[in-house]
Formats: C-alpha cells, structure tokens, sequence
C-alpha cells in the first residue's frame, strides 16, 4: 500500500526501555499501516507492547528508532511543538481511565480541545453540542464528571476524542473499566464512527471489542504474532450480542 493512503504507517518500529542487560525491547520492529476508515484492533498479554504502540502512534513517545507516518507525512522526527500541534488537530485519544477534568463540565471538557487547537469558542461550544448529542449525553452536557457514571464518562471522552475532526482515534482499553450495558453503548459509538468512515486502532482485552473490528492483529513480546482479518463480521456480531444483552 502506498503510504498517503494510510491513515496511519509505522515501519521498522522500535522502542526499548533500560539500558544494557536491563533493556527491554517493548516494540520490536513492528511493520504496520491501517488505511483510511479501518477499525484496528490489537490485542494480547498485559506488557507485550500494546499501549506502548498506541502512544508510538499518537507520538505521546518518541521511537527508539523506524518511523511513524500520519497521512503521508512522517512525525516521529517533528519538533515537540509541531509535534503536539499534530496532535491536537489530527489524533483522538480516548483511555480507559477516562482522564476528564472534574472541574469542567461535561461540555467543557469537550470544547477544550478545541479551544487548543484555535477553533473559536463559539465553535467549540457548537462543536461539543453536536457530539455530546451524538454520543446521547446533550442533557448531561452540564453535569461535572463526578455526576455521571463510568460509561456516561467514557462516552464524554469519545466526544473529546472527535472534537477536531482528527484523522485518527487511539483507544486504549476504552471499555475495560465498565459494565456490559455501557460497553454495548461504546461499542454502538465505534460502530457508528466506522460506518461513517472514521480510523481506529482499538487497544483491548475485550474479545467482545476485537470482534467488532474489521482487522485484528495480536501481539507478543513487542512483536505481531498474528494478523486477521475481519472484514463483514464484526456489525453481525455486535447486532447480535446487543440483541442477546437487550
């Protein structure tokens, strides 16, 4: 495949942690691209390289060596200031720990970003509205995050995530603090953004998460070991879970 038309490309991927005997290669020359409008999911043992990748992705760390590509444009060797512009403009992140700010409301947690990015404030506020309405929270938009419950939460941080329109969306572990009826709501706003053509790349324990992707590679010791895909499985097979949980 030809690198522009990837949403996201690494090659040669390296990241070690410690020196000498204690060094531990936690990527370990990972070859990856995810076009435009996948759903990746990664899975495999706690510690064998998964988040590590993601935030490789992301550039949230820097590679020990290879290369990290964003719509065709390498990053891994941009400037931190470029760096972190690239990513307020074109990467969502969403974690399993949600990290919203408790002080802000649920709307406002939503247009930060935004505002970062240099959208006007009264985008921001537009912006926010539309997705917290997206994600089934417009009459929560006021409530701080000590006022909802874990998926409420989660479904905020998907809202962030999307606030600027990125090219890509990183999760990591996004429903492994949840119960099943909020995961099912979750993977229903995955669902929806893949169908409308947007990349993600899934970081997950969660069989119930991996089979709703398009593609699943597994990893070990910082390498694949495995690389699936998934193609026309995963809507079948969440429209079915939902109806056993329903």
């Amino acid at each position: 495949m030809n690198v522009v038309n990837a949403a996201v490309r690494v090659r040669g991927l390296v990241k070690n942690h410690g020196r000498g005997q204690g060094r531990v290669h936690a990527v370990d020359e990972v070859d990856l691209e995810v076009p435009e409008g996948q759903m990746l999911a990664v899975m495999g043992p706690s510690g064998c390289g998964k988040s590590t990748l993601l935030h490789l992705m992301g550039g949230l760390e820097r590679p020990s060596a290879g290369e990290v590509w964003l719509a065709g444009r390498r990053v891994d060797t941009l400037s931190e200031r470029a760096l972190a512009r690239l990513r307020r403009r074109s990467v969502g992140f969403v974690f399993q720990a949600f990290h919203l700010m408790e002080e802000l409301s649920a709307a406002e947690n939503v247009e930060l970003p935004a505002l970062l990015a240099g959208r006007s404030r009264r985008e921001a506020r537009r912006r926010a509205g539309f997705l917290l309405e997206r994600v089934g929270l417009l009459d929560r938009a006021r409530h701080l995050p000590s006022q909802l419950s874990g998926g409420q939460r989660q479904r905020v941080a998907i809202a962030r995530a999307l606030v600027n329109e990125p090219l890509i969306v990183l999760a990591d572990e996004p429903t492994g603090n949840l119960d099943t009826a909020a995961t099912l709501d979750v993977l229903r706003i995955f669902e929806d953004l893949r169908s409308a053509g947007q990349t993600l790349v899934i970081v997950t324990h969660d069989e119930r998460v991996a089979a709703t992707a398009d593609r699943l590679v597994s990893m070990r010791d910082g390498m694949f070991v495995d690389d699936t895909w998934l193609a026309g499985t995963g809507t079948g097979w969440l429209g079915g879970l939902i109806e056993m949980e329903g």
